[in-house]
């Protein structure tokens, strides 16, 4: 399981680069211990151009992360690494192979953990999200569209929509208590 970070795990406010503005979304953390749950593995793969626009550093980046990893693990939730692109999407300059739509963060992923990408799902709530996947050959793409504000190309790009990541784990439980078979955990992102 790929997560999107900002707009599917925390509020997203632009540039999230210190804790205080680091907001869960309301059910994120049950929806990632629910997912855990049902045996996905969990990566976070995020695009964090604050870092290559001065507004943070590494630093202030891996703080974050430690402190959303601990307060996810006190409530029982579990991500097994999270992937992010400082980089900035710049014309004419030098390209990143990590920065969404490119699919480097998620192919990393795939070969660090031995992932099967065709049994994989990534959830994110941009457009650069589900190209990334498309590109990574990911088995399904899920848009977070929490106001019905994505465009319908979009939408139709997406193999689901949902208003939130809580209500897609929520549909995850319901689709393997319909006979469906839960990921294996060593098999299946």
């Amino acid at each position: 399981m790929f997560l999107d970070r900002d707009g599917v795990i925390n509020v997203d406010f632009g540039y999230v680069g210190t804790w205080d503005r680091f907001i869960f979304v309301p059910g994120a953390v049950e929806a990632i211990k629910v997912l855990n749950d049902l045996g996905y593995r969990v990566i976070v793969v995020t695009n964090q151009s604050g870092i290559a626009r001065g507004y943070f550093n590494k630093a202030a980046f891996a703080t974050i992360t430690a402190r959303m990893l601990s307060t996810m693990g006190e409530q029982g939730a579990r991500v097994d690494a999270v992937y992010g692109c400082p980089h900035l999407l710049t014309s004419g300059g030098p390209a990143c192979n990590c920065r969404k739509p490119a699919p480097g963060m998620i192919l990393a992923g795939i070969a660090d953990y031995e992932v099967s990408a065709v049994d994989s799902v990534l959830v994110g709530d941009k457009s650069s999200d589900i190209e990334a996947a498309k590109a990574a050959g990911i088995g399904r793409s899920v848009l977070v569209a929490p106001h019905s504000q994505s465009c319908e190309a979009l939408q139709a790009a997406a193999d689901q929509v949902v208003p939130t990541l809580a209500a897609f784990a929520a549909s995850e439980t319901t689709r393997f208590s319909w006979g469906d078979h839960p990921p294996k955990a060593t098999s299946q992102v």
